[in-house]
């Protein structure tokens, strides 16, 4: 399973319009701490599929030259997460997209000038695409009703994602969430500082720990992290183009 991170970013993206801070300035100057919106392409070696579909979508797959995408998946209705499936519109007729009900409700609703091929699907139970096997599960984001994360595995490896959640997990989904080999967690500030619907990056470590993953990556960055090459001695971030194989 190959995953490609394509904006490890959070909804203002880095760097952000109008701020000097270090980590923006450090931003244009074009290296790791510049983020796109979230998105990431998970393959099984024959399907590309995208997990979420940020508004900048369109130069994600164009910097990157990605050609295809097999379907979309959805963890929820936020538009850093979806606003860029439009961009499909006239590229790809009927494209695939799975999430929950809510989720899809929400989303497509939105986009109801497109053609697509709707999956609802139900927490905590299996669905394949391709050779991946997906299950999501809910997590915690208020005040939306419903997010969730989601346990990908493929050839006897496991991929966790969190979506984007607040610490309280509920006890059924971390029942799903254990010994992943690899863990992306959403993670959007320093530890000093709290957001009631997202987790820090105390949080998330502290999730990592409690989940016994493998190897920890830290997504949903926000520009009030110190520019990347800094705070990547203190935290596993993630970035725009890493490539992982697990």
């Amino acid at each position: 399973m190959r995953i490609t991170l394509l904006g490890t970013g959070d909804a203002v993206g880095t760097p952000k319009i109008g701020c000097k801070c270090p980590a923006c300035l450090d931003a244009k100057k074009g290296g790791k701490s510049r983020r796109y919106r979230p998105g990431m392409l998970v393959s099984d070696g024959k399907l590309n599929v995208m997990i979420e579909s940020g508004p900048d979508l369109r130069s994600q797959l164009l910097e990157h030259d990605i050609e295809g995408i097999d379907a979309v998946v959805w963890s929820h209705q936020h538009r850093d997460h979806t606003g860029g499936f439009g961009d499909f519109w006239r590229v790809k007729s009927n494209m695939p997209v799975y999430g929950e009900k809510q989720v899809l409700d929400y989303v497509l609703g939105e986009f109801h000038f497109m053609s697509f091929e709707r999956h609802d699907c139900e927490l905590y139970k299996p669905f394949m695409i391709g050779e991946l096997e997906f299950t999501l599960f809910e997590v915690t984001h208020p005040p939306i009703q419903m997010a969730t994360g989601m346990r990908i595995r493929h050839n006897g490896k496991t991929l966790v994602y969190t979506g984007d959640t607040n610490r309280h997990i509920p006890a059924e989904s971390l029942k799903l969430m254990m010994d992943p080999d690899l863990l992306i967690a959403d993670a959007i500030v320093p530890p000093h500082i709290n957001i009631n619907k997202h987790m820090n990056a105390a949080d998330a470590m502290d999730l990592a720990r409690e989940t016994r993953a493998k190897t920890t990556l830290l997504t949903h960055i926000a520009h009030l992290f110190p520019p990347h090459e800094e705070a990547v001695k203190t935290y596993p971030l993630g970035y725009d183009g890493m490539i992982i194989d697990i």
